[in-house]
């Protein structure tokens, strides 16, 4: 099992925070412009049971991912399971945490590549990298809109 973290404060309440999270939109919003997404649908919000259905690219090659929300606490945290897709497992908690009047958002991912302990060996730098380079973007999106909806209010 390998592990990622990404963790940054946003100048404003939790509430304006989650309710960013739950725009119908939302997967749209924060992927990255180099990385080609295909949302196929999108049963539920953030709630337990909520479904979430989209197509990466691998390259040239169109992968299905299918997700699952698993957990979620209004305000504090949701997460989601992987249950079709390219990883031998995969967990992606995301956490909404009050900080001093802001909010620390931390999306802590847990996987599992195909392959077993010789692919993680090999390739979870790379995975990381890119969770990395796409959670950065992600967070940056977020702290933008969140922190512009305030400051328009």
């Amino acid at each position: 099992m390998v592990s990622f973290k990404h963790s940054s404060l946003i100048d404003a309440p939790v509430e304006v925070v989650w309710n960013f999270h739950e725009r119908h939109d939302i997967l749209q919003i924060l992927t990255p412009p180099w990385q080609p997404v295909q949302v196929v649908r999108r049963e539920g919000g953030l709630e337990v049971g909520a479904i979430s259905e989209f197509r990466i690219f691998l390259g040239p090659l169109p992968v299905r991912w299918v997700a699952r929300h698993t957990e979620c606490e209004r305000y504090r945290l949701f997460s989601d399971r992987q249950i079709a897709g390219p990883m031998e497992s995969w967990v992606h908690r995301h956490e909404f945490a009050q900080e001093n009047g802001k909010t620390r958002l931390t999306d802590a991912i847990a996987y599992e590549l195909p392959g077993g302990p010789i692919a993680e060996l090999l390739l979870s730098w790379w995975v990381n990298a890119r969770l990395k380079d796409m959670f950065s973007y992600r967070h940056d999106v977020t702290k933008r809109e969140c922190e512009q909806q305030i400051k328009n209010s």
